[in-house]
């Protein structure tokens, strides 16, 4: 580890421990219990919320339903919706400082990047604005000289809103305010592990001027707040952040009622690297696609595919600059890579590193925990594995972590062949100066998002999801946004009613 670039714990004042309520139906709610949640940098109490139970998820669905069914914002005008929005998005800018240090704390994710997804999601919010403004559906003036078509879009109606860890804040701004621009009421619940943004976020709703009850938001675990807002009968759809296995229990959960279901889920996702790109940018971009929000993330490029005769020297090039990428202490402004989130995380990072090893596979660089002078022990090495064979879990699951397996192809045919033999279609990426290679792969991948020499480049215009099982439905975008639209068609007779009788009277 001593070629590693470590750094080490900062002296710095922490702020007080966070305390998390329920927001409900405009008022925040304290609960009669709590759980904590202890930082994976600093090993210490970070934020203490209040834990729902049947109860309180009942309330809060009850609320959303009621504000729906009352059309406090579903009925307002588009523009007045879209004032709103706009407001939470010049207070998340205002906040920024304030919710990223309590993100950085809860996720162990360092702080520039955490700066970098709260000050970002503010763009999302007013692109989400802009949706609101412009929507509209189509007229039909063709269908005979006494008939008029429309088709008009409605707010679906309740939405579940079900977050995870990594990107607690900017994943909740890919989906809350899409679903309010459309003028559906929310609930929400983030991951346990990372509850207090949302609470932030909360904060500024109220200041903005949301109407109570239109976005509520109910803090605990999958059992039974998360179940129950899938499974609810008075929820018209539920959209779901996270793991592959509980995307499916949420699909299961949700059947009952045949409510919606949005999903966005795991990836395994490929970059191939071609001999003739430019190599040094692709291993610039290699790397930091594996390490970026310390390997935690749907887009890791965490599988590479390179041409066998560049390998040797690509990945040598790999892990020479992972040995400068920053580990270590994520309230450091210099640090790029921070704590894995749980201890069991850790441990499974390392249980597919090891099995791997014990099945042939090399580690060229690191293979397992950091030591972080002056913080816990919730660290990995960057690690970089090859000699690994597509039949391996590491090159099939999603570690979700800072470990790049790497794999080697002869042709383009092979290649593409590799990057869709994996059970995930969320991401793919190639490196080639030939526009030829570049359009084949992009073409044949079997993805929701293909990049080619660049990597993990996102904007609120384009929409995002995968296919395969790393989920249904697509999040930003104005594909993102219709996912919260129920469309309706009009049939109108105007004029004088040219049909012949259906039935005769006689008169």
């Amino acid at each position: 580890m001593k070629d590693l670039t470590i750094n080490t714990a900062k002296s710095c004042d922490l702020p007080p421990v966070f305390t998390g309520r329920h927001l409900i139906d405009g008022v925040w709610v304290k609960g009669s219990e709590t759980f904590e949640r202890v930082s994976p940098s600093h090993d210490i109490v970070v934020s203490r919320s209040a834990k729902a139970g049947e109860a309180e998820t009942e309330a809060a669905v009850t609320a959303a339903r009621r504000a729906f069914d009352a059309g406090v914002w579903s009925q307002l005008s588009a523009k007045e919706r879209a004032t709103v929005l706009l407001q939470v998005a010049d207070l998340i800018e205002a906040n920024v400082a304030r919710i990223a240090v309590q993100e950085t704390l809860e996720s162990g994710k360092p702080i520039s990047q955490a700066r970098g997804e709260v000050s970002g999601a503010a763009d999302l919010w007013r692109y989400a604005a802009a949706l609101a403004r412009t929507s509209h559906g189509d007229s039909h003036n063709s269908l005979g000289e006494d008939m008029l078509g429309v088709v008009v879009k409605d707010p679906i109606g309740v939405v579940s809103i079900i977050t995870p860890w990594n990107f607690p804040f900017w994943i909740l701004s890919q989906k809350l305010p899409f679903a309010l621009a459309a003028g559906c009421t929310v609930v929400v619940k983030p991951s346990e592990v990372t509850p207090s943004s949302t609470v932030m976020l909360g904060e500024l709703l109220i200041e903005a001027g949301l109407p109570a009850g239109v976005c509520n938001i109910v803090l605990g675990y999958g059992e039974p707040v998360g179940s129950l807002m899938a499974s609810h009968k008075d929820v018209d759809m539920v959209t779901f952040t996270g793991s592959t296995a509980v995307g499916k229990q949420i699909t299961q959960a949700a059947s009952g009622t045949l409510k919606k279901v949005a999903l966005e889920l795991g990836g395994k996702n490929p970059q191939v690297i071609m001999p003739d790109a430019d190599l040094e940018n692709a291993a610039d971009a290699v790397t930091f696609g594996v390490y970026f929000n310390v390997g935690q993330c749907c887009n890791s490029s965490s599988r590479i595919i390179v041409h066998e005769d560049i390998a040797k020297a690509f990945v040598a090039r790999v892990v020479e600059m992972s040995r400068k990428v920053k580990f270590g202490d994520p309230l450091d402004e210099s640090t790029q890579v921070g704590a894995i989130v749980t201890a069991d995380h850790n441990a499974k990072i390392d249980a597919y590193v090891q099995e791997a090893i014990n099945a042939g596979a090399r580690v060229e660089l690191g293979g397992g925990p950091l030591e972080v002078e002056g913080l816990g022990p919730q660290f990995y090495q960057p690690t970089v594995v090859t000699g690994v064979t597509p039949d391996m879990a590491i090159a099939r699951e999603e570690v979700f972590g800072p470990v790049l397996t790497v794999l080697t192809f002869k042709t383009l045919e092979e290649a593409i062949k590799l990057t869709n033999d994996s059970d995930y279609g969320l991401s793919a990426g190639i490196w080639s100066t030939d526009i030829h290679t570049c359009l084949e792969f992009a073409r044949r991948a079997h993805a929701g998002t293909v990049w080619t020499n660049t990597w993990m480049d996102g904007y609120p215009e384009l929409a995002f999801g995968g296919v395969k099982q790393s989920g249904q439905g697509r999040e930003i975008g104005k594909y993102g946004y219709d996912e919260f639209l129920e469309v309706k068609s009009l049939v109108m007779r105007v004029g004088r009613d040219s049909r012949a009788p259906w039935v005769e009277t006689g008169a």
